[in-house]
């Protein structure tokens, strides 16, 4: 797409002055003049979900293996079950029949991924988020202006859907869920949660039904399922936010009140 012409106050009257000149140059016509909408990526356009209108993911970051693919499933996991590799940066939708839903993901920093076996028992959608006892105390540089926590909504780290991971009853505090920082998806940056780009988490969240089990593989597995994409990406440094940009009023509300969730 070639970029739009736009004409400052002063050009736009030097061309009126010398008419001669002008009536010999090329003119904008009225549509030139109005800005063309961005083509997006199939499946990453802006979508409209409950009130909230979600950007399209530009393409600078759907670039590669970056973006949703369907296929045959080649990995180690039986069925119904998502298999998630934090060294090449994927999740599997693994279904019954054999058949597969690749995701791109953005994991935990080192040191703080979750790893083995876990089951989704929850899923929300719009979830609100308060950072946990441990992300305050470990990184309160980060976190410890949010410490009461962010309604859902366009500004919540959890984005547009959150599945909660549990072992047995007890919650992992770890999340599969949308972000906005899509420069963290491909890469390791998050404080140990499982990000996906928005477009996605909603595709996915409309798959599944709770219980899911859920695979996180380790290096090993990692290795010998997907060696070509082993350890893609980079690690990124943790980004602090003041938290008077994400606790600002919402340009659209909700008109219920926003769910709490550590994360």
């Amino acid at each position: 797409m070639q970029p739009l012409t736009i004409l400052s106050r002063r050009a736009f009257g030097a061309m009126m002055l010398a008419s001669t000149a002008a009536a010999c140059s090329p003119q904008l016509s009225e549509e030139d003049m109005v800005p063309q909408p961005e083509d997006f990526i199939d499946g990453y356009g802006p979508i409209e979900d409950a009130g909230y209108r979600l950007p399209g993911i530009p393409s600078e970051y759907l670039q590669g293996v970056n973006r949703r693919v369907s296929g045959t499933y080649n990995g180690e996991q039986p069925g119904n079950t998502l298999d998630v590799d934090p060294y090449a940066k994927f999740l599997y939708h693994v279904r019954e029949d054999g058949t597969t839903t690749r995701y791109p993901v953005g994991v935990g920093r080192a040191g703080k991924s979750i790893r083995g076996n876990a089951t989704i028992r929850i899923k929300r959608q719009w979830p609100g988020w308060t950072p946990t006892a441990n992300m305050l105390r470990t990184e309160p540089e980060v976190y410890g202006d949010l410490a009461a926590g962010i309604p859902g909504g366009l500004r919540s780290p959890l984005g547009a859907r959150a599945l909660y991971l549990f072992r047995g009853s007890r919650d992992t505090y770890y999340r599969i869920h949308g972000t906005n920082d899509l420069e963290s998806i491909g890469n390791s940056g998050s404080a140990g949660c499982i990000r996906m780009f928005n477009q996605d988490i909603i595709h996915l969240y409309d798959q599944i039904e709770v219980p899911m089990r859920v695979h996180i593989r380790g290096a090993d597995e990692s290795m010998r399922v997907d060696p070509e994409n082993y350890e893609r990406g980079i690690e990124l440094p943790p980004k602090i936010i003041a938290a008077e940009e994400l606790l600002s009023p919402e340009a659209e509300a909700r008109d219920h009140p926003p769910v709490f969730d550590d994360a």
